[in-house]
């Protein structure tokens, strides 16, 4: 049985055709492939965040947006650090022992949960359904607090109340301590949030 010999003119077509169909198959693969990178926003939303604090002075809060969740950052009063060592029998985890290392990193798991005792960061969340505890930063009694309260937090909801720290009253909603997330000090003035440790 002898090969019928291919026409050069349909071998040159049939490597054409080849050619362009591989490189179609190649521009519809990549922009395909390319769905499982994260976005750009994906990654913006994940990213640190900078912050500066030089303007912040006692008694005063800024909110920042870290990975779509509003992080708190706190300048406390001495009055409100003096406060705190006297709440530990009225909390339920005064010294953030449950649930430690999803909510409180090793750096801040003491009395004022924080780095420095005056500069509170904390996710603004309640731990109970997710909603936005509002400031009560004033001492003294106030409809849905206690008489003798020394200022922190209320979550309008469910009526969760937390400390200056962040730390939940006994006998709440909210099970845990508000989140105190990933941060390190940039310099004296410098936060920032969602990396704690310097490469």
């Amino acid at each position: 049985m002898s090969e019928t010999p291919i026409d050069s003119s349909k071998r040159t077509w049939l490597i054409a055709s080849g050619c362009a169909g591989a490189v179609g198959g190649v521009a519809t693969a990549v922009p395909f492939v390319s769905t499982f990178q994260p976005s750009e926003k994906a990654k913006a939303a994940g990213a640190a965040v900078e912050v500066d604090i030089s303007d912040l002075k006692p008694g005063e809060k800024v909110t920042v947006e870290w990975r779509g969740k509003p992080v708190w950052i706190i300048k406390r009063t001495p009055e409100q650090l003096a406060a705190l060592p006297s709440l530990d029998a009225q909390l339920a985890d005064p010294k953030s022992e449950r649930k430690q290392s999803e909510l409180t990193p090793e750096y801040a798991r003491n009395e004022a949960r924080s780095i420095k005792p005056e500069i509170l960061v904390a996710v603004g969340i309640c731990t109970h359904l997710g909603c936005s505890p509002s400031d009560k930063f004033v001492p003294g009694a106030q409809p849905s607090l206690p008489n003798d309260w020394k200022g922190g937090f209320l979550c309008p909801c469910h009526g969760s109340t937390f400390d200056m720290a962040g730390r939940v009253f006994k006998n709440k909603p909210a099970p845990d301590n508000l989140e105190v997330p990933p941060h390190m000090y940039l310099s004296e003035t410098k936060l920032l949030i969602g990396e704690d440790k310097k490469a």
